[in-house]
C-alpha cells in the first residue's frame, strides 16, 4: 500500500471556476523524504483575492506557472515512480484537497489514479481517540506554512505519530 499525503493551493472554492495554484505531495513512510510540487498556471480568468494571497503568490506570478496538463502528466509519473500497491489519498482537508487533484487529473489526463476515495486524517484521528472534539494538529513537527509540501509533510508526521504512538493499525 502506498499513502502519499497532499496538500493545495487555490485561488477559489472549486475547481473549474477556480484554478489549483499549487500543490504538495509526501509519500508516508518512515523518512518522509519522497516529496512532490508543482506550481500550475491559472485555468480561469476568476479568482478570489484573498483565497490567492494564502497562497503567498500575486496574480501577475501564477500567470507565469507551469502548464497545468503537464504538472499532472509530471505527478503521474511521480506517483506511479513511488508508488507500491493499492494507492491512497490522506489529506487534512480532503473534502477541499481531493476535489481539485480529481478534476484536474479528469480534466487534464482523463483519469485519476486514486480512484474515488481519499481518507480525512482529523476524522482519523478524532475516531482513534474517541472524541469528536479535539484535532491531531498538535502531532505535527513542520510548521504550518501553507507551502503545500511542508503542510502535506506536517500531516505525515502527525499520522506516523497515530500509527507509532496512539496504536493506528495501518502498514506503511
Amino acid at each position: 500500500m502506498s499513502i502519499i499525503m497532499i496538500d493545495i493551493e487555490s485561488d477559489g472554492p472549486i475547481p473549474g471556476d477556480y484554478s489549483m495554484i499549487s500543490f504538495g505531495a509526501v509519500l508516508v513512510d518512515r523518512t518522509l523524504d519522497k516529496t512532490f510540487y508543482a506550481q500550475l498556471r491559472p485555468i480561469s480568468d476568476k479568482f478570489i483575492p484573498a483565497a490567492l494571497e494564502v497562497s503567498g503568490h500575486t496574480r501577475e506570478e501564477t500567470l507565469m506557472f507551469a502548464d497545468p496538463k503537464e504538472e499532472m502528466e509530471r505527478f503521474l509519473n511521480w506517483i506511479e515512480t513511488h508508488n507500491v500497491g493499492k494507492l491512497m489519498f490522506f489529506s487534512d482537508n480532503n473534502g477541499f484537497d481531493w476535489q481539485f487533484i480529481n478534476w484536474y487529473f479528469h480534466h487534464f489526463l482523463g483519469s485519476n489514479p486514486f480512484g474515488h476515495s481519499s481518507t480525512n486524517i482529523g476524522s482519523l484521528y478524532k475516531g482513534l481517540i474517541k472524541d469528536f472534539r479535539p484535532n491531531f494538529k498538535h502531532l505535527k513537527r513542520t510548521p504550518h506554512t501553507h507551502h503545500p509540501v511542508d503542510d502535506a509533510k506536517g500531516n505525515a508526521e502527525a499520522l506516523l505519530t497515530m500509527i507509532d504512538e496512539m496504536g493506528l493499525a495501518l502498514d506503511l
